[in-house]
């Protein structure tokens, strides 16, 4: 029981709606602490006006501590709600902002209603990412951060005793979510292409995984050409990144047989708008228009964590769209990796050019079974969705599904867009195979545009502009960058079967 571990300053009790006769109900842990402490906590939560509502929270000094744990100091009583994964990631998350500063805290919450594992596995990976990404901070300043998230959270209860593996997966995931957000958040004068490539090779060695990088010689060599004109006019030359996962004890022969999925991310390290300027408040948070490609680093990290079972190989194009003598004009005409051309009707409609050169590159390099982008690619996307959902195109049903269902269970919802033929005449140019600037319904057109650069090959496009950014805080979304994706593909890639049914 929480309040037994010795060491710990906080201990913290779930909270869960009573009915008429009884107002709140406290779970795993609660009696034995009344009896250590000589209080009753119902009572304590009633005076609070606690309902039992999720992420609801009430706390108790304790002063002196208790016989069994001289060094508590505080009892947190934190509502669960209906004890669903969203209501654990969500008290977590309100648990993460109470504890800081804190050395350690000891919970129940991922144990109630005497959850058993397996069954509770949803709850122990949402109360964990919960935890971890409600006490997200970064700082670079001079005299250290201004908080430091609680250093230890003890977990104490039979949904975690019964088996590690599941605690481990579970910091995996919130883990992903952190460096994902982590990396959206670097500075731009210190993040740029090369330091994303340097970033992906600190990833590849400690997690097993191989990587290449094109420099800008070799990607003009290579024919990239949507990489090497966005990336021109920068101090910083662009780079594209490459990782690939095989999964653990599977030998070179049996890895050939096994199937590939491409995640594809957009790295634009700043996004000036080049020279179609953007105005400069819309310039503030471009830092975190790499978010795409900072999803694929982090879920490419921790692959082997979650027991990936197939082939994975990570492809971020990472360019600075910035302005110069040499910058990327309207009216340009590039040409793509494998010879399509596109004419540049607008500047700042970058991240679609980047991410053709990678997509066809994999279409016709890599065999995958199927490719999936993860791109701040539209403003159109927010207007239609708002700032809490992330937008979802797809060529095949299973894979939509797949997406979806991770994401739900993930805390990155994501909504299915229409790939509406009927607007595919938008991007027509007079001079190339596609204008970048179609114009209209934004967010589906951009995904057209994509379309033509992976023929047959099942695909994905996950336009996560929507959920890039975060105003205020709100459960474990902290404010600025959100690094929304990575918690919702490693959800799918580490399922039993990722690809199971896909491009049947």
């Amino acid at each position: 029981m929480p309040g037994a571990i010795k060491g710990v300053e906080v201990v913290a009790l779930p909270v869960l709606p009573g009915d008429d006769d009884v107002p709140v109900l406290l779970g795993p842990g609660a009696a034995e602490l009344n009896e250590q402490l000589d209080v009753d906590l119902v009572g304590v939560a009633e005076l609070h006006g606690l309902t039992g509502a999720t992420a609801e929270i009430a706390s108790m000094p304790v002063p002196a501590g208790t016989s069994s744990n001289p060094d508590l100091r505080l009892v947190l009583l934190i509502g669960v709600g209906e004890a669903r994964p969203i209501d654990l990631r969500r008290a977590g998350a309100a648990l993460a902002r109470a504890t800081r500063d804190r050395a350690a805290v000891a919970t129940s919450l991922p144990a109630v209603a005497g959850v058993d594992l397996p069954d509770g596995r949803e709850l122990v990976e949402a109360f964990v990412a919960g935890t971890m990404l409600g006490g997200f901070v970064f700082h670079w300043r001079s005299a250290g951060p201004e908080h430091h998230p609680v250093r230890r959270v003890v977990i104490a209860g039979p949904a975690v005793a019964a088996d590690r593996g599941v605690l481990e997966r579970a910091v995996a995931l919130g883990g992903a979510g952190w460096r994902s957000r982590m990396l959206a958040t670097v500075p731009s004068n210190l993040k740029n292409p090369a330091w994303l490539a340097g970033q992906a090779e600190e990833i590849a060695g400690a997690a097993g995984l191989e990587i290449r990088v094109w420099d800008e010689e070799e990607l003009t060599r290579d024919g990239f050409g949507g990489l090497v004109a966005v990336g021109r006019a920068s101090a910083t030359p662009p780079r594209l990144i490459r990782l690939d996962y095989t999964p653990r004890g599977v030998s070179i022969r049996a890895a050939k047989k096994l199937p590939v999925v491409v995640l594809v991310g957009k790295g634009i390290t700043f996004d000036s708008g080049g020279l179609s300027i953007k105005p400069g408040p819309a310039m503030v948070s471009m830092k975190r228009d790499m978010t795409g490609g900072a999803v694929v680093l982090a879920t490419m990290a921790a692959l082997a964590d979650v027991d990936c079972p197939v082939r994975v190989i990570g492809l971020v194009a990472a360019a600075e769209n910035a302005i110069s003598g040499s910058a990327l004009r309207p009216g340009d005409v590039i040409r793509h990796w494998g010879g399509r051309t596109t004419e540049v009707g607008n500047t700042d409609a970058e991240g679609r050019l980047v991410l053709a050169d990678a997509l066809a590159y994999a279409v016709a390099e890599l065999d995958p079974a199927l490719v999936v982008d993860v791109a701040t690619l539209t403003g159109a996307v927010k207007v239609a969705l708002g700032q809490q959902v992330g937008g979802l195109f797809a060529t095949d049903d299973a894979i939509a599904d797949r997406l979806v269902a991770a994401g739900q269970r993930a805390g990155e919802p994501l909504w299915r867009l229409p790939l509406f033929a009927g607007y595919e005449d938008r991007l027509a140019s007079k001079v190339a195979d596609a204008s970048n600037d179609p114009g209209g319904a934004g967010a589906i057109t951009a995904a057209l545009f994509l379309r033509h650069f992976v023929g047959d090959v099942p695909w994905a496009h996950l336009d996560i502009a929507s959920v890039a950014d975060v105003e205020k805080d709100w459960h474990e979304w902290t404010v600025g960058p959100s690094g929304f994706g990575s918690r919702l593909l490693l959800t799918w890639l580490g399922s039993e079967d990722p690809v199971e049914g896909i491009g049947s």
